[in-house]
């Protein structure tokens, strides 16, 4: 079968890292990722069945890896060759349409009893996600044996299905997915102000996820380059819109905070960084609140930040990673109640995968927000 694959190469890794730091997007064309024919993945286990991607998105996750930014972090949780691809609408052999979970949590591994997080529902903290019946993989789509959204076919647990409603387009479906991650960050949010740095897909969301949950008292304020991202925050729920370099500015003004240096006497009670850079999260710590919360929902790498706020004013900062069944769940509502099939709004055929990902990789600019891999028409070809 046709796929993409991501080889463990070490020379082909640091040439990914010296493009992707000149150009995002670029490791695409110098690193590990390449277009091969190889064999359907397999996993011969009980409950396992075969799905085949129509749409799968390209995520900012996906992006790191691909231009050599990833953490070191990830190597034991990560087992190569791999198929990236974690944000899938697919069809079962019945032709029924799916979304794939892709937490590779116990009940995938066949590892039994399940963890105490997969006993508590917690399931993106599953404490096995190197162990069991199947190689290391954190998700579906970083897993050798699963195989990935990008490529023709994959293997997935039935514990990992949900159901698409009839009425939900194929466009609607393939962003449950990073929707749920925005449900899991908003269910973390009290009823204070919010602040949410970074307008990219993971922002746009979080914004919809935080009005339509979170549902604040104090003013949403949020942050955006572009101009359609500017649109799209405004009509998603954010009250308060601007440039990134003008966030301090709007919650001075909000908060009637007085300044000193570059810290703000009072600030926003929650602070939720969707881009997950250094200077994003410096930022979080200068319009955060004493005594508030940053919450990290963007993929940080290894950054380096002054934390002293952090202690003097006694700041929380907090991981968000992925969500639980509950939370996937709750973002198929979120993405019919919102509208988020609107924003995929461009695909792409595997074969012109260096396209697709140079236009994720600069979504914003080109007024772009979701991108994502049409496989429906690959298979139409084969038949």
């Amino acid at each position: 079968m046709k796929a993409l694959v991501f080889e463990r190469s070490l020379p082909r890794f640091a040439a990914a890292r010296v493009a992707g730091s000149l150009l995002a997007g670029s490791g695409a064309r110098v690193g590990p990722l390449s277009l091969a024919d190889v064999d359907e993945p397999r996993v011969d286990e009980p409950g396992w069945v075969r799905v085949r991607p129509r749409l799968a998105g390209i995520c900012g996750s996906d992006l790191a890896t691909i231009d050599g930014r990833s953490s070191r972090y990830f190597e034991p949780i990560v087992s190569f060759p791999f198929v990236p691809g974690h944000e899938i609408v697919g069809e079962l052999d019945d032709g029924s349409r799916v979304v794939v979970v892709p937490v590779l949590r116990c009940a995938a591994r066949g590892i039994e009893p399940m963890c105490d997080m997969c006993a508590a529902g917690r399931v993106n903290l599953c404490e096995r996600v190197a162990f069991g019946h199947i190689e290391p993989g954190l998700q579906t789509g970083f897993c050798a044996d699963t195989g990935g959204g990008w490529g023709i076919s994959l293997m997935a647990h039935e514990s990992q299905l949900r159901p698409v409603p009839d009425d939900m387009s194929d466009e609607g479906a393939v962003m449950v997915e990073p929707a749920a991650c925005a449900v899991h960050a908003a269910r973390q949010i009290g009823v204070d102000d919010v602040a949410v740095i970074g307008s990219g897909t993971l922002g746009l969301l979080t914004i919809a996820a935080v009005r339509r949950i979170a549902q604040p008292r104090g003013p949403l304020i949020a942050t955006a380059k572009h101009p359609e991202q500017r649109r799209l925050a405004r009509e998603l729920g954010a009250d308060v819109v601007v440039a990134p370099d003008a966030l301090e500015r709007a919650v001075r003004s909000s908060t009637r905070s007085l300044q000193y240096g570059s810290q703000l006497s009072c600030g926003i009670g929650t602070v939720v960084d969707c881009v997950g850079r250094e200077q994003s999260l410096a930022q979080a710590l200068r319009v955060v609140a004493p005594g508030g919360t940053i919450l990290l929902v963007g993929m940080p790498g290894p950054v380096a930040v002054d934390l002293t706020g952090l202690w003097h004013r006694e700041v929380a900062l907090r991981g968000c990673y992925a969500y639980d069944d509950s939370d996937f769940d709750a973002a198929f509502d979120l993405v019919q109640e919102a509208g988020l099939d609107r924003l995929v709004t461009a695909t792409y055929p595997i074969d012109r995968y260096r396209d697709a990902i140079d236009h994720a990789a600069h979504a914003g600019g080109r007024g772009a927000v979701k991108v994502a891999f049409d496989l429906r028409s690959e298979r139409e070809r084969r038949r």
